[in-house]
């Protein structure tokens, strides 16, 4: 099996999904966040950093952040 990333204009994406749904060979594979997915990770990341900046979370410096990827 082969995969495929194509980059659809928003106002084309629903008609585009609705089309290749209809091709029994494709498994389409949504990866995009939803909006509220994306602000609830985003709240947690400034809810850490403000954890860390008060002291009761204990932050991990950059060099060992990179490191790790």
């Amino acid at each position: 099996m082969r995969e495929i990333t194509l980059s659809v204009p928003e106002k084309e994406y629903t008609f585009f999904i609705k089309l290749i749904k209809n091709l029994n060979f494709v498994h389409v594979k949504e990866t995009k966040k939803s909006k509220q997915e994306f602000l609830d990770g985003f709240k947690e990341a400034i809810d850490e950093l403000n954890q860390i900046k008060a002291g009761t979370l204990k932050g991990i410096p950059a060099k060992e952040l990179l490191n790790e990827i």
